[in-house]
């Protein structure tokens, strides 16, 4: 009894120095809902919709999918070693460009460490040289003064640090550097991805190099990019009790789940964000994959760090698809919905009836269909963006931003987002 009385003891001792981000339980319903918005997405095994973020967060979560889960490993493999150890550098393939590119190559190796698998073989070491090649030349395009911008974003560069960390692969002070100083100056504020899922995505890549010891020289720095990256976060928390928003609070809690500190209030904060998050699940807030798989996790108190040491023995409890009862025939109701450009000229504004229930990509199809309107996308792991309205092509450092008029910015992209009634959407050109 003398070990246990002092591992208690070491406990209470630990627990009053520092406070911890614990999630309570949510009803087992409500994350099965989540659970079950995933399955008709793992059916989708065709090339352009493969997503290797939904895989993790099965993994990482109380459920499972079965031999769907397997199907779905396999498919994944099969097409990024073709991509990626094929003759993919002399193929014009468009999807294996994108699939290939540094985030989703990010995402399918924490997939394969989900499933207790290490990078090894010729072909691991390829994979991981890959990545590493991105995030050089990456670190080119920031430059050695650090006056210029990734090519993609600190989002996805710090996603690439963390895949390569849980795999035990080292990256070069060099490139964790670049990170860090962004992180010190707020450089990462002027990418297109919201601070909060920047600032939590390199907070949990510099954990699992703290907790490796990697990068002995950098650990002051990297020490203290976390303990600013928690203070960030905690500051940015609304007083609904998100941290951003709804969509940046999975991550968010995901970094404060690995990162204890003293005198903070993380324990009061994290249980004002778990109150937000189950008001946001049960008003059916959360419909797309990628944010459905950042949030499994947390409500099964998991983080990305678990790959680490993933416990793929775990019992989960099995998915079954949800059974929809059958509704009576009726006619839809229709709902007016104006969509405007001011980026263009002239200026574009014009009034369409929809079907209610209709996304925002629903009312840009009927426009482009009924005449005077253009539009371009190209998918993503988080679905469709715009790439193009009315000719009008993105430049670099620009987006098509989504408002609802007149000026509040839109957290869903054109796929997830449902306009109410009278509502006028804009589709404001912007720099970052």
């Amino acid at each position: 009894m003398e070990p246990l009385k002092a591992l208690l003891l070491l406990s209470g001792v630990l627990g009053a120095l520092a406070e911890l981000c614990v999630m309570p339980p949510i009803h087992s319903q409500l994350v099965e809902k989540l659970g079950q918005h995933l399955l008709p997405w793992m059916d989708r095994i065709s090339s352009e919709q493969l997503n290797p973020s939904i895989y993790v967060g099965l993994r990482l979560s109380s459920l499972q999918a079965g031999t769907k889960e397997d199907l779905y490993l396999h498919s994944l493999k099969l097409h990024y070693q073709q991509c990626l150890l094929g003759s993919a550098s002399s193929n014009d393939n468009s999807d294996c460009q994108t699939k290939s590119s540094e985030g989703p190559l990010a995402l399918y190796l924490l997939a394969l460490r989900a499933n207790c698998e290490f990078i090894g073989s010729r072909k691991g070491d390829r994979l991981v040289s890959q990545l590493k090649w991105f995030l050089e030349n990456e670190k080119k395009a920031i430059g050695h003064n650090h006056e210029g911008h990734p090519h993609t974003s600190y989002y996805q560069y710090s996603l690439s640090i963390l895949a390569l960390c849980v795999h035990q692969k080292r990256v070069h002070d060099s490139v964790v550097g670049k990170l860090l100083y962004a992180i010190e100056h707020d450089h990462h504020a002027r990418q297109g991805h919201r601070s909060v899922d920047i600032e939590a995505m390199a907070g949990l890549a510099f954990t699992c190099l703290e907790r490796f010891i990697f990068n002995p020289d950098l650990r002051p720095r990297i020490t203290t990019a976390i303990d600013t990256i928690r203070e960030k976060i905690l500051k940015a928390q609304t007083p609904e009790g998100n941290f951003g928003n709804i969509y940046s609070t999975p991550l968010a809690l995901q970094f404060l789940m690995t990162s204890p500190a003293s005198g903070v209030k993380l324990g009061a904060a994290c249980l004002k964000a778990s109150a937000s998050l189950q008001a946001s699940i049960q008003d059916g807030a959360f419909q797309n994959p990628l944010m459905i798989s950042q949030l499994l996790p947390v409500l099964n108190h998991k983080t990305y760090l678990d790959l680490i040491f993933p416990d793929c023995q775990a019992p989960r409890a099995m998915l079954v698809p949800a059974v929809e009862d059958p509704l009576p025939a009726h006619i839809p109701e229709v709902i007016s919905v104006t969509l405007k450009v001011s980026s263009v000229l002239p200026p574009y504004k014009q009034t369409f009836f929809v079907p209610a229930g209709s996304s925002l990509e629903d009312v840009l199809k009927m426009a482009q269909n009924t005449g005077g309107f253009t539009y371009g996308t190209q998918l993503s792991l988080s679905g469709p963006y715009l790439t193009s309205v009315l000719g009008k092509e993105v430049g670099d450092r620009e987006f098509w931003q989504l408002l609802r008029d007149p000026d509040t910015p839109l957290m869903q992209g054109i796929a997830d987002c449902k306009p109410q009634d009278g509502e006028t959407i804009e589709l404001r050109l912007v720099s970052w």
